[in-house]
């Protein structure tokens, strides 16, 4: 039964919107309700509008704690994001591409993604800028270097806990895996890997950053049926995005420097004949 409540001072009202939000978790009207309620006077607002203010601004603002605690959970070495990319610096990576994939309909079908090429040349920012936009997306995304994971699943295994760690992995929707190719792992720990790309065929998305193309995979993964197992895991029905080789810290480092130096004063080396890398075409590439 209602009780209703007539009278009411607006000192005692303020105080009863505040007991009442604490008892709802509703922070975000009890810490502004007073400031829409005095815009609400100010635009006469209706009953239902003002109501539909407060309640959507609580909304918005669960929905922002949410995708918070989502990047917060993936640990993410650092903040990236797409808004931040400088897409005129490498002329391999297409902006469309890259914006169709932060709508995350490849994360919603279990589909995997493969970015490759040198360092320098963006595959970890675009590995974790998509992951957050994943996150933000509201999926439970985690993010790993490739020899951290390895390294885990060895401890796990001898510690008799393999399998509660494969499907703690194994529940994320987007797993992140950095730098795979930099060092080589052992067979023991590419087995286990393996197993953990098995778990998620098909069913939950992994994304990869790779400075080694497919056929280089071999000094990572030393039996060569392994390799090209997992290739075959991390490829099948997925985006290869290739990044290419000139490396944008390189040129943004030989840009700081030719800046620094004073007119007159240089080494004597024009910085038009710097050695620059070797450039590979690249783009996008799908495997069915």
């Amino acid at each position: 039964m209602t009780t209703k409540r007539r009278g009411m001072t607006e000192e005692a009202a303020d105080a009863a919107i505040d007991q009442a939000c604490r008892m709802l978790r509703m922070p975000t009207i009890r810490n502004s309700f007073t400031d829409y309620a005095d815009r609400a006077g100010r635009e006469q607002m209706s009953y239902r509008g003002f109501l539909a203010e407060l309640l959507l601004a609580e909304c918005d603002d669960r929905a922002r704690r949410r995708s918070e605690r989502r990047i917060k959970a993936a640990k993410f070495p650092r903040e990236k994001s797409l808004r931040v990319f400088d897409f005129d610096a490498n002329p391999n990576i297409d902006p469309a591409v890259i914006h169709t994939l932060a709508k995350c309909e490849w994360v919603q079908k279990g589909q995997p993604l493969c970015l490759i090429g040198d360092s320098g040349t963006g595959k970890s920012h675009l590995l974790i800028a998509l992951g957050t936009e994943a996150a933000m997306a509201g999926y439970r995304v985690k993010y790993t270097l490739a020899t951290q994971l390895a390294n885990e699943l060895v401890e796990a295994a001898d510690e008799m806990t393999l399998a509660k760690t494969i499907a703690r992995y194994g529940r994320v929707d987007l797993l992140c895996i950095d730098e795979l190719g930099y060092m080589q792992l052992d067979r023991r720990g590419a087995e286990l890997l393996f197993q953990v790309l098995t778990e998620r065929e098909e069913k939950a998305s992994v994304a990869i950053a790779s400075n080694e193309s497919f056929g280089g995979w071999t000094k990572t993964f030393t039996d060569p049926r392994l390799c090209a197992a997992i290739v075959d895991r991390l490829t099948f029905g997925g985006t290869i995005l290739e990044t290419g080789t000139d490396s944008y810290r390189l040129a943004q480092s030989h840009k700081a420097a030719d800046n620094l130096t004073p007119v007159g004063r240089g080494s004597g080396v024009d910085a038009n004949q710097h050695p620059r890398h070797r450039h590979v075409p690249g783009g996008v590439r799908t495997r069915q």
